[in-house]
């Protein structure tokens, strides 16, 4: 096995370990969601942190994906067109990232300072 499919397997694996923390945190969120269901618990707090599991697995997620573009695309073939198509995805991925983020912390993107308390539900 070369260098190149060596690090081209180790992105690969990085990208599978993305998607399987996205897919593994939102069958986690489900059956933790639908047990606080079961138990009465009230439903508005309930959705809220199901939306919120969700919303953390999906980062998690994005961060392994970013890295997996990265290692392949640097050690493997790094040349401007490919560095060009990372940085565009990088940037979608990271936009995605800190929009979900801040909608976990319940405030907008584009208010300036301390965030205000969440809504009571």
């Amino acid at each position: 096995m070369s260098f190149e499919e060596g690090i081209e397997t180790v992105g690969k694996v990085i990208d599978g370990a993305g998607v399987a923390v996205i897919v593994i945190g939102i069958l986690v969120a489900t059956a933790v969601s639908l047990r606080r269901i079961a138990g009465a618990a009230d439903r508005a707090e309930t959705f809220t942190q199901y939306r919120q599991g969700i919303g953390r697995a999906i980062l998690l997620g994005l961060e392994l994906l970013i890295a997996g573009d990265i290692i392949r695309t640097v050690a493997v073939s790094p040349t401007f067109q490919s560095a060009g198509v990372l940085a565009i995805i990088v940037a979608i991925r990271t936009f995605l990232s800190v929009t979900l983020q801040h909608e976990l912390e319940g405030r907008s993107m584009w208010s300036r300072g301390a965030s205000p308390p969440p809504p009571d539900r």
